[in-house]
């Protein structure tokens, strides 16, 4: 062979390899434009939460994000930001952020893929006892997730049993509320309102039917709560809730008496609620500091 024919033996191959390097680069950019990820919806957005340093942080974050999504809108996204992003929304660490969530997936409340993120199970319910911590938070999340029909509202004199929660008010404004299960159309619970006729009338009857009556007080209407003192009894059901709650006359149901107080005191709403006794149970945990 001769040193020209040499040449052009070598010139050819590299030429082979220039149009094989770049056939292999087209497929390359090609697998790299098919294994694209896809932008991910929105995530949802979560409520904001100032924390009581005297409770623990992960079950405060918690109740929270429970509230949120029991009380989220229909369009909402399911899927949650990274844990980094809640922890950074609700400022505490990622390992208590960890434990909240860990919480919330014992419930059946979200679902948590790897490498895909975490999810709100769309066919959630509220399974476990309502437990109170002293959080406002626990008591938003205690009343959401269920489907809430308003009976009545309106004016009534202060009922006799309430008039040591209203000494400046002639009437209170009253508000009667039917909550099922929004799976089952079962009644869950049905709720009386007495509420301070100044704070009544900010009130949108229409949001009574999205929200618990604490977070249209708190986040609607902007009443600053300082606490809510809840007694719990064990009753038998008169022919009012046995009729609402589809429960035989006299069969046990759980009475809770909410009052809750503003920052000056002042009790601004008390809440009676009947609920089926098969239904619900509660637990209080007490802390030692």
């Amino acid at each position: 062979m001769t040193e020209s024919q040499e040449r052009a033996g070598a010139d050819a191959r590299r030429t082979d390899g220039d149009a094989t390097t770049g056939t292999d680069g087209d497929t390359l950019a090609g697998a790299d434009a098919q294994a694209a990820p896809v932008p991910h919806p929105p995530a949802f957005a979560p409520d904001s939460l100032v924390l009581n340093r005297k409770l623990p942080l992960w079950y405060q974050v918690s109740q929270s994000l429970r509230a949120s999504i029991l009380g989220r809108p229909q369009d909402a996204s399911a899927r949650l930001p990274t844990e980094e992003q809640l922890a950074a929304h609700y400022g505490v660490s990622v390992l208590t952020m960890r434990q909240a969530l860990k919480e919330l997936e014992t419930e059946g409340l979200i679902s948590r893929h790897r490498r895909r993120g975490t999810f709100i199970e769309p066919r959630a319910r509220r399974v476990s006892p309502v437990r109170l911590l002293g959080s406002v938070d626990a008591i938003v999340a205690q009343q959401s997730g269920e489907a809430t029909t308003v009976l009545g509202h309106g004016p009534t004199a202060v009922p006799g049993d309430l008039a040591e929660f209203f000494p400046d008010c002639a009437e209170v404004t009253c508000y009667r509320r039917l909550r099922r299960d929004e799976e089952s159309d079962e009644p869950t619970n049905w709720a009386e309102n007495a509420v301070r006729p100044d704070i009544a009338a900010r009130i949108d009857v229409a949001d009574l039917e999205r929200w618990p009556m604490t977070k249209v007080l708190r986040d609607v209407v902007g009443v600053r709560i300082s606490r809510i003192t809840d007694t719990v009894e064990a009753r038998l059901a008169d022919p009012v809730t046995a009729e609402l709650l589809q429960v035989p006359l006299l069969s046990p149901i759980l009475h809770c008496t909410g009052v809750t107080y503003d920052e000056e005191g002042r009790v601004v709403d008390v809440a009676r609620i009947r609920y089926r006794g098969d239904r619900f149970s509660f637990s209080v945990t007490v802390e030692a500091h």
